[in-house]
C-alpha cells in the first residue's frame, strides 16, 4: 500500500495535501480498498466552512455509504468534477486524479493534530 510522506492523514482515513492556505483532500488507499468499488461521491458543502471532524460529504460504494470528515476547519472551494462521471478514480488513483475536494484552511494549528504517513501506516497495521 502507498502512504505518500508529503501528506497528512486522519484516523478516519482522509488525507490532506497542504499548499499554503489551500489544500486538497481525498481518502486513503486503505480506505478505498476497505470500501470496495466507489460508485458515487456526494459533496454538498461547496462554499461552506466545515469544522474539523465534521462531515463534508459521502462516498458510496457497492455495499455501503461512508461519511467523509474534514481534517482541519476549512471552507470548501471546489469538488473534483471528474468524479461525477468517473467515481472509480477514487479507487484507481486515490492520491492523484481521485482527489475529492479543494479547501481554504481556516485553522492551520489543527494540522498539528493530524497523522504522519508513518503514524497512519501504523494505525492501519500496514
Amino acid at each position: 500500500m502507498n502512504f505518500p510522506a508529503e501528506l497528512k492523514y486522519t484516523k478516519d482515513h482522509e488525507w490532506i495535501r497542504v499548499e499554503g492556505d489551500e489544500a486538497t483532500i481525498g481518502i486513503t488507499e486503505f480506505a478505498q480498498r476497505e470500501l470496495g468499488d466507489i460508485v458515487f461521491v456526494d459533496i454538498n458543502t461547496v462554499g461552506d466552512e466545515v469544522a474539523v471532524n465534521d462531515v463534508f460529504g459521502t462516498v458510496e460504494a457497492v455495499k455501503t455509504v461512508s461519511d467523509l470528515y474534514m481534517p482541519v476547519t476549512s471552507t470548501v472551494l471546489s469538488v473534483n468534477e471528474a468524479l461525477d462521471g468517473s467515481p472509480e478514480l477514487v479507487n484507481n488513483a486515490p492520491y492523484g486524479d481521485g482527489w475529492i475536494i479543494k479547501v481554504k484552511i481556516s485553522n492551520h494549528a489543527e494540522l498539528d493534530g493530524l497523522l504522519s504517513a508513518e503514524a497512519y501506516q501504523a494505525l492501519v497495521g500496514a
